[in-house]
């Protein structure tokens, strides 16, 4: 077939408009749940799987995620307030309040003065004021590698930032792989990171990378601070696929948590900082993909949720030194549908305080203690992308807790607005917030409705 070159530029620049749309996408796309990233590649068009992939050493290393999903994009969330049911009877009406839209939001922290600080995973940190979302970025965040999985993750203030004005961001740092793209561009991998500014009122200023991590090609990262005055930090893994094993790799940051203090050094009573072939920093290994960092009130011990595959999420109890076993065992099963292990238990490895099958793709997990919803004392609350691999099942359980945190009761909670939740905390004000993981997501506050009849 003959082409002239009038035609073949159109061609050429047709192709150009093309990759920059599939990047964009990829920078943009709203995951479906974590975890995916080992069966990349697999699809039409793509290259070939890699040699592991044909003979899987272990389930958790099969590198298809299965069936196609289902395309159901989730609704529109409307103007709302949204009026909703609780099953307590003293918190049984609800409203739900739309504080801001934004894109995609990841974490949530409050200012002193009252403002919220919001990451959006593109690469953003947002603030709202009395209410309103500042049009404008805040400045001085680092340059963000935001594509997949990766992206803007986490934002804390210091325990003591009334005096030191310090705020923390973990993120995806983009770092050159040696390789370049069929135009000559550089080819960049994300470096899960963690960064540290000072807040000026308006914008963070001196802002330093603090711990770099060298795990590339990893996912989700939560920050939050101990009781010890040390910082906490995920990193997860590749969920599937062969690189499932760098989480039991002790030479390798991806699916483990780190401790490190507040100034990204690694302190040196950690559990391995002496030991030969183990990265100073871990805390503890053998995760696959946290998500949240919740300091339990009473105990003082981190809760992290975790999401399996296509079932097996977890909620672990994070203590020093310890195991968790992925990619060896888990309650749940690849996306083949074939189990990860024949026994979720094995000889050295920590079991999760609470499990999902199927999945609800955990993300955001918070402690109730305020005011407001004194009912909700004891609950822990626990976001998720969707359940079951089932598009428009994104929603909030509320677990409820004895006094010996021994689990009671599940509830469902935002069923109703089909949106799936990124994170949730609570505000000073004893109030709920809750972060929608949509491409046109939005900050939630939940607030008591009208009272019962």
């Amino acid at each position: 077939m003959h082409v002239s070159r009038k035609g073949a530029v159109g061609v050429i620049a047709a192709g150009i408009m093309i990759l920059a749309a599939v990047s964009l996408g990829h920078a943009q796309q709203p995951e479906g749940r974590g975890g995916r990233g080992g069966g990349r590649g697999a699809g039409r068009g793509a290259a070939p799987p890699r040699p592991e992939c044909v003979n899987p050493k272990i389930p958790a290393a099969e590198c298809s995620v299965g069936a196609s999903p289902i395309a159901w994009a989730d609704p529109a969330l409307g103007d709302g307030p949204f009026l909703l049911e609780s099953a307590r009877p003293e918190h049984r009406n609800l409203r739900v309040v739309v504080v801001a839209r934004l894109q995609q939001p990841w974490s949530i922290a409050f200012l002193p003065d009252g403002s919220i600080l919001v990451t959006e995973r593109a690469g953003r940190l947002r603030i709202i004021r009395n209410g309103v979302l500042d049009p404008a970025p805040v400045a001085g965040v680092p340059e963000v590698r935001a594509a997949g999985l990766q992206g803007l993750m986490d934002v804390v203030l210091h325990p003591q930032f009334a005096q030191n004005r310090w705020v923390y961001l973990s993120y995806h740092k983009p770092v050159p792989t040696g390789g370049t793209t069929p135009l000559g561009q550089p080819i960049l991998a994300g470096e899960s990171t963690l960064a540290r500014g000072v807040w000026d009122g308006t914008a963070l200023t001196n802002v330093q990378d603090i711990f770099r991590s060298g795990a590339t090609g990893t996912e989700s990262s939560r920050i939050g601070f101990g009781r010890d005055g040390m910082l906490y930090m995920s990193v997860s893994a590749s969920g599937t696929g062969p690189d499932v094993f760098r989480s039991a790799d002790p030479n390798d940051y991806a699916g483990k948590t780190v401790r490190l203090r507040d100034d990204g050094s690694i302190p040196p009573d950690n559990p391995f900082v002496s030991r030969e072939g183990y990265k100073p920093g871990i805390y503890t290994l053998g995760h696959r993909n946290g998500h949240s960092m919740s300091l339990n009130p009473d105990t003082g011990e981190f809760w992290v949720t975790e999401q399996g595959p296509n079932g097996g999420d977890e909620v672990n109890i994070l203590k020093r030194g310890a195991d968790y076993g992925w990619p060896y065992v888990s309650h749940g099963v690849n996306y083949m549908g074939k189990k990860i292990s024949d026994s979720p238990y094995r000889e050295g490895t920590e079991q999760p305080k609470v499990v999902w099958v199927p999945s609800i793709a955990t993300t955001g997990g918070t402690f109730y203690r305020g005011d407001v919803f004194t009912g909700w004392r004891n609950s822990y609350f626990v976001g998720g992308l969707r359940e079951g691999e089932t598009p428009r099942t994104g929603h909030m359980q509320r677990i409820e807790f004895n006094e010996n945190w021994e689990e009671l009761r599940r509830e469902p909670m935002l069923r109703e607005l089909k949106q799936r939740i990124r994170d949730i905390r609570v505000g000073p004000d004893g109030l709920i917030y809750v972060a929608t993981a949509e491409q046109q997501g939005a900050l939630l506050r939940i607030e008591p409705g009208d009272p019962a009849p």
